[in-house]
């Protein structure tokens, strides 16, 4: 079997991502950086916010009590804007133009022309989804631990909780929330499940989870998570999500979908249309646990047949979509065109989902709505392709015909990101509590 790689230039993530030669030379000399590894993680404290678990959740709301921080506005943005404050960015992405392309879905094009600098080459596997955990090279334990923000579990004792000098628990399997040092948006973190356990990037059912929690615990469908597998722009082989506020709509969120199934625990699974890339929804569920279960097996069958995917979680967790691709695959076979790989556009979940990040003037200048489909066109898969990934993914859910309730086809309608995230004409100027935002130009 032939071997696909492709010379990659990742995006770096942190502050301490070196190339490996300099982590060896370092090695013998101890650490110094003040990480999350057993050289310096001992007496170590960082914030814990510990969330309440979906099983206690009636009860919490019916007593309609304010949890004793506010997640998003006060926690995440305001530690976030202490990092900016303290110079651990590596540009100001609040400086980065971004404007809303003219057309049906209107998508995003910013211009961030720091975000390809001073990369590091590195030859990247592109046709293998799943590849083993190697601690040799950049991971997440390497980061330093002014760049964490806070620690994020489930609470112990039922309670909404926050401890600002928590310590870290290492026999606890710690999952940690950091900053992205080369953000693509305002408030640009990363969530990394267990991080202590070096879990290699890949889906299972208990991180996904918390990548849910994290979503409803923000409680604002302006703050989307996305996730990108090996092979679908995945630059670190260490289990982590993406997420960032941006107070639009996602074109992806605008586009209609048909509804294909309905599972007995009340999962809805709709398919993508009139959209430049292919995909499948999920939503509804009678409990969280229920969607992400759904969510999962279908992420695990994609991994397990080598498929490369990515997947936005949006509506604060109660809408997922799930998107196979080829992008890196007919790149790396040269069926990519020069004008496409000029702009060195890498289109992983955020790209997909509309929020073109691009890394010259020229392009951004030039950007379009025609521009912007001719390069998802070349993500998606083609409809023969989708239709047995779908096969798959079906027959992978809840082992098949006996977990699902019904298929139906109804006439297609488009779903409105006004009525689907709950977004009111009060909620589109109080979206960022911080000094500082990203201007979108309408």
């Amino acid at each position: 079997m032939m071997q696909l790689s492709i010379k990659r230039v990742p995006t770096v993530v942190s502050n301490y991502q070196k190339d490996e030669a300099e982590e060896t030379a370092r090695r013998s000399g101890g650490c110094g950086k003040n990480c999350l590894r057993s050289c310096c993680i001992p007496g170590a404290k960082l914030p814990l916010y510990a969330f309440k678990k979906e099983s206690e959740k009636d009860a919490f709301e019916s007593e309609n009590k304010e949890p004793p921080v506010a997640f998003l506005d006060s926690l995440v943005l305001g530690e976030w804007e202490d990092r900016m404050q303290r110079g651990l960015f590596r540009y100001d992405v609040t400086a980065c133009e971004t404007k809303v392309i003219p057309g049906e879905y209107g998508f995003i094009a910013q211009l961030n022309e720091g975000r390809h600098l001073k990369k590091r080459p590195t030859e990247f596997r592109v046709d293998k989804v799943l590849q083993p955990f190697d601690g040799n090279k950049f991971n997440f334990t390497k980061v330093g631990q002014e760049e964490v923000l806070f620690q994020f579990e489930a609470s112990e004792d039922g309670e909404v909780q926050f401890f600002p000098n928590a310590p870290i628990d290492v026999e606890n399997h710690p999952s940690v929330v950091a900053i992205n040092v080369s953000p693509i948006e305002y408030g640009h973190v990363l969530l990394i499940p267990r991080i202590l356990e070096c879990l290699p990037q890949r889906i299972d059912h208990e991180s996904f989870l918390l990548a849910l929690y994290m979503a409803a615990e923000a409680g604002n469908p302006y703050f989307r998570l996305g996730y990108n597998s090996l092979g679908a722009f995945a630059t670190i082989n260490h289990l982590h999500f993406q997420a960032y506020y941006l107070a639009v709509a996602f074109p992806i969120e605008k586009a209609p979908t048909k509804k294909k199934t309905s599972l007995n625990d009340g999962v809805i699974i709709s398919e993508l249309l009139k959209y430049p890339v292919r995909g499948v929804v999920f939503e509804g569920g009678n409990t969280l646990q229920d969607l992400s279960d759904a969510v999962s097996d279908a992420c695990i069958c994609l991994q397990d047949n080598n498929i490369a995917y990515n997947v936005l979680i949006s509506d604060c967790g109660k809408r997922i979509f799930l998107l196979p691709q080829c992008y890196a695959e007919k790149q790396a076979l040269g069926e990519v065109s020069v004008e496409l790989l000029d702009t060195q556009v890498n289109p992983a979940v955020w790209e997909i989902s509309g929020h073109m990040v691009l890394k010259r003037r020229k392009d951004y200048d030039e950007a379009s709505d025609e521009n912007a489909w001719r390069l998802l066109a070349e993500v998606s898969l083609s409809d023969e392709r989708f239709d047995e990934v779908n096969a798959l993914i079906f027959e992978a859910i809840g082992g098949g015909k006996d977990a699902i309730e019904n298929v139906e086809e109804p006439d297609t309608k488009a779903q409105s990101i006004e009525k689907e995230n709950g977004i009111t004409e009060t909620s589109h100027h109080a979206m960022v509590a911080g000094t500082q935002q990203c201007l979108v130009l309408q």
